[in-house]
């Protein structure tokens, strides 16, 4: 695990290589979704056919998948993979999709009605400060701009009549696994860096263009596929309402400020084995694979 662009899936590829034995399994909440793959970072399709992946392709974009409907997916996945003898190596950014695949948690559910209710309110503004007079706790933890967090929010709150905020205790404990987890650190500037390059490199790879795509398709992106750091910003750029330069330092800028937000999530697991990188990316790969070989 490890913040945006730390490099996660090249280390994944490298580890699950060289066990011989293992599938890798994607936990990431947008690498789920058919056809939005330069904008994720998905994997090749050439490491794709030499290591067998998990969690991905899920849903076609124009739906909304939430964390129950990946749990499930994840369950099987694990299911199948122990079913052959092999091992599985996961790899993601989404930190409430691990602790909730890794711990086993069972989320609240869904209550469609309630959701479709609240976005017939346009104003996220208005939702968060309702979301603030009825769940203040919940309201704390989330930016105000963040529509899907507030209104999955507000969902839980008024659907299962219990606040969102209450659903929480299951994060804030840390039992003990027998997934031994690493997380890759990068000094905050290496990481900036590599964070602007790697949105340039989407860009060169077609990036604008896999958005232009999808939302020509029949059913567009869904409300979540569409808040994907990136795809929004450039959705913008498809109808208009921004030129591309703009877009392009608005999505740095947000995944700068993700990165950091992830941190700050793994930060708190105290299960999680930190490895430092400072300087050439190959020695990541090295330094995870010995401490994974050492821990198993």
């Amino acid at each position: 695990m490890g913040p945006t662009a730390s490099g996660k899936s090249a280390v994944a590829m490298a580890v699950a290589r060289a066990l011989g034995d293992a599938d890798i399994v994607a936990v990431d909440a947008f690498q789920l979704y058919r056809g939005m793959d330069v904008g994720t970072a998905k994997p090749t399709a050439t490491d794709r056919a030499e290591i067998r992946h998990h969690g991905l392709d899920l849903a076609d974009p124009s739906q909304d998948v939430t964390v129950v409907e990946y749990r499930r997916a994840y369950d099987a996945a694990m299911a199948e993979i122990a079913a052959t003898g092999r091992r599985a190596v996961l790899v993601g950014g989404t930190g409430l999709y691990l602790r909730v695949a890794i711990d086993q948690l069972d989320p609240p559910g869904a209550w469609p009605g309630v959701r479709a209710e609240l976005d017939t309110e346009p104003d996220t503004t208005k939702l968060y400060e309702r979301l603030r007079q009825v769940d203040p706790a919940a309201a704390a933890k989330m930016e105000p701009g963040n529509r899907r967090r507030i209104v999955r929010a507000l969902e839980v709150g008024l659907g299962s009549g219990r606040p969102f905020s209450s659903f929480g205790p299951g994060l804030t404990a840390y039992p003990p696994t027998p997934i031994v987890q690493f997380g890759l650190r990068w000094p905050r500037d290496e990481l900036t860096r590599r964070i602007e390059r790697r949105f340039h490199d989407l860009l060169a790879a077609g990036f604008l263009d896999e958005v232009r795509i999808l939302a020509a398709r029949p059913g567009g992106l869904s409300r979540t596929a569409a808040q994907a750091i990136g795809y929004a910003e450039l959705l913008d750029v498809v109808t208009g309402r921004a030129d591309l330069a703009d877009a392009t330092a608005a999505a740095i800028a947000r995944t700068r400020r993700f990165a950091v937000r992830q941190e700050r999530w793994f930060r708190r697991d105290p299960r999680v084995h930190w490895i430092d990188i400072d300087g050439d990316f190959l020695i990541a790969v090295f330094v995870v694979f010995g401490a994974f070989a050492a821990c198993v």
